[in-house]
């Protein structure tokens, strides 16, 4: 073959060599959780300055309450090595019950009146107030169980809040749960439509209608299409498959091992305003690679030992944790792999809880943060706690809602958690039988395929057309137009 026709050739199948690889990579990559910059600063509490117009403050604080309207502001960013002024951001108040907060949530859009503009990375920075809890921590101690056990979810720092040169106090800065957020975990696979879950998503099936499910699963990816199929479809067959089916359908349709695991951290830290007890508080993120759906939790203040609703969750049992009619989670658990599955991960969890220095952990983020504590005027507005509430959350209650102080809910927890596990059965994946049988098949037409085709065109990596290497990666072109991508590793 000539130089300019393997050239020519070359550049025919550069672009299915890349697609081919890019495919394979985003079909092969699991969640990831991207590491800490600026934005997310683990060992100071940077600052947030905000300057907005008076009169669109007081709208903002008044009349503007209820709603999600952004206003005007700027922006500036503080810390002992980094700070940043970004202008013409939208500042608005967030959450739901916090909006009645007299320490409320605020969230910063960076990209509200500029389309693209980023923070570090992030469009969007989530403000929160905590005003439920005496210790400001538990939403902070959530995510990093989540993160520890290799779960997705947010990043988070502290950082104190100025308004129009006032302090408004010590908040907690959650990632924003959004494209960004997806961009960072889901590599090359990011572009799948993410539902925010609020009150009321217990997953059963609410027939075809879109419109159904609009205002309880709001799609917050790919807004103009307003597809809802996949989701009207899996929550159709969740709810519809036969128990002998359904096993195959979970594992074809959702990230199984990742929901059991982050169902075990749900229970383990009392977040009872989840999806499992309350139907509330999650997200949902379908995968464009495989179909899966991922489960996501967020808003978890109301955990380790806070509690509205009169349930020690300290001692709630787990294999008995959550409210019937939540068919994901009775569907699992009343499998006995599933159910078996779930209680390795409470024990696992629970065993590297109690193995671990958390106490140790908790006592220095709380001391790093003590002194925006102390001078946070807005910390006793909602509850009445003092500073010495602060100092004294983790070893002891405060009463009313916070039942039990951090550490006091945690040793309770493991203590009865690990006496209410079943024993490890170690039981057969009861998808296997029926995979085995169609890799078998498989198999057994790729066989008799190449049997009856032949290699056209070998190239590398680069898309350089070359002779067989053993030991490298090779992309191989049949005259059926078909390709593969082969190492034949030498002997």
């Amino acid at each position: 073959m000539e130089l300019k026709e393997i050239e020519s050739v070359s550049m025919k199948y550069l672009g299915l060599i890349a697609l081919l690889f890019g495919t394979f990579y985003a079909v092969a990559q699991s969640p990831v959780h991207p590491s800490n910059n600026e934005a997310f600063l683990q060992d100071e509490v940077a600052e947030v300055w905000i300057t907005v117009g008076e009169n669109d403050l007081n709208t903002l604080l008044g009349d503007s309450l209820y709603t999600d309207h952004h206003f005007s502001a700027s922006f500036e960013y503080k810390s002992s090595s980094y700070s940043k002024v970004i202008d013409d951001v939208g500042f608005r108040v967030r959450g739901n019950t916090s909006r009645n907060a007299d320490k409320k949530a605020f969230k910063v859009s960076f990209n509200e009146y500029t389309s693209g503009q980023k923070f570090k990375g992030i469009e969007k920075m989530n403000l929160i107030g905590q005003h439920n809890d005496p210790s400001l921590l538990r939403y902070w101690m959530s995510l990093k169980v989540l993160n520890d056990n290799g779960l997705v979810c947010s990043r988070r720092s502290f950082v104190q809040l100025y308004i129009n040169g006032q302090y408004k106090g010590l908040y907690l800065n959650v990632e924003h749960i959004d494209d960004e957020f997806l961009q960072k975990r889901f590599i090359d696979d990011d572009e799948g439509n993410l539902y925010k879950c609020y009150w009321g998503s217990d997953m059963t099936y609410w027939g075809t209608n879109p419109t159904n499910y609009y205002d309880t699963y709001e799609l917050k990816t790919n807004k103009s299409e307003k597809d809802y199929s996949g989701l009207i479809q899996f929550l159709s067959a969740l709810n519809s498959v036969s128990d002998a089916d359904f096993p195959c359908f979970i594992e074809e349709n959702f990230e199984v091992d990742l929901y059991l695991k982050t169902l075990a951290v749900e229970m383990i830290i009392g977040h009872w305003d989840g999806h499992s007890f309350n139907k509330n508080n999650f997200y949902l993120y379908q995968q464009p690679s495989n179909g899966k759906f991922v489960f996501i939790e967020y808003d978890m203040d109301n955990t380790f030992g806070i509690d509205w609703i009169g349930i020690d969750w300290s001692t709630h049992n787990l294999n008995n944790w959550h409210s019937g009619d939540r068919p994901l989670v009775d569907r699992l658990l009343s499998h006995p792999y599933y159910k078996d599955q779930f209680n390795v991960y409470l024990e696992e969890i629970l065993n590297d809880l109690d193995s671990s220095n958390w106490y140790t952990v908790l006592k220095e983020k709380q001391a790093e943060i003590s002194a925006s504590v102390q001078s946070d005027s807005y910390y006793n507005l909602d509850y009445g706690f003092e500073f010495s509430d602060f100092l004294n959350a983790l070893d002891s209650d405060f009463g009313a809602h916070v039942k039990d102080g951090i550490a006091e809910y945690l040793d309770s927890r493991i203590s009865s958690g690990l006496n209410q596990v079943e024993p490890i059965q170690n039981l057969s994946a009861p998808c296997a039988d029926l995979e085995d049988d169609e890799d078998d098949e498989d198999q057994e037409e790729e066989e008799e395929e190449e049997i009856a085709k032949k290699v056209v065109h070998v190239f590398d990596v680069l898309g350089r057309e070359s002779a067989f290497r053993p030991n490298t990666l090779l992309v191989y072109i049949y005259d059926d137009g078909t390709s593969e991508r082969i190492i034949q590793l030498e002997e």
